[in-house]
């Protein structure tokens, strides 16, 4: 496809439905996904001339988007992050330094009930929603984008292992919201 068949005036109709689940599933707000859709198409305008065809409209599309994403990610990362959140799920001291804490041990959770996926994904959702911006950042183009450690850095401009600091609360943090709107129920 030449940049001449391009179709911006079908964009929203072909793809918007698309790239709006696309963008929803990694950030979890409707507002952001829409704004990051609006900015996807007006680079898409913006940068009509420069595509070659390589790919179908829609994968470029989804390209710019995935890119949108992670310039949204990483200008959230550069706020400062809130410390008090930290409910420290561990013994800092003594023998049993690194053991869980005896209240914040993990919940033997009941796998059955994950069989209702769409009421565990909107929980899963909610949880996401509560966690800070910079670990959810973390949380999300690590595991929703799938995209490398040393990428991710790069892009968030932090250490590898402020990364994993983050990644693991974000996952403490998820963790315990499933174990309480979720299994515990």
């Amino acid at each position: 496809m030449e940049n001449n068949q391009l179709n911006p005036s079908e964009w929203v109709n072909k793809y918007g439905d698309y790239l709006y689940n696309y963008a929803i599933t990694r950030t979890q707000s409707q507002e952001i996904a829409e704004d990051l859709i609006q900015d996807t198409f007006l680079s898409a305008l913006k940068a009509k001339n420069t595509f070659k065809g390589n790919s179908s409209e829609r994968t470029w599309l989804i390209a710019i988007l995935k890119r949108k994403i992670i310039d949204y990610y990483r200008n959230i990362s550069k706020k400062k992050e809130d410390k008090t959140l930290d409910n420290k799920p561990f013994r800092n001291s003594g023998f049993f330094s690194g053991h869980w804490l005896d209240n914040k041990t993990p919940a033997n959770w009941n796998i059955e009930k994950s069989i209702e996926t769409e009421e565990l994904l909107d929980i899963l959702k909610y949880c996401l929603s509560l966690l800070p911006e910079k670990w959810k950042a973390c949380f999300n183009l690590k595991n929703m984008e799938d995209i490398p450690n040393k990428e991710i850095c790069k892009e968030l401009e932090i250490s590898e292992s402020n990364l994993w600091v983050m990644l693991h609360r974000a996952r403490l943090q998820l963790r315990e919201c499933l174990e309480i709107n979720w299994f515990k129920k």
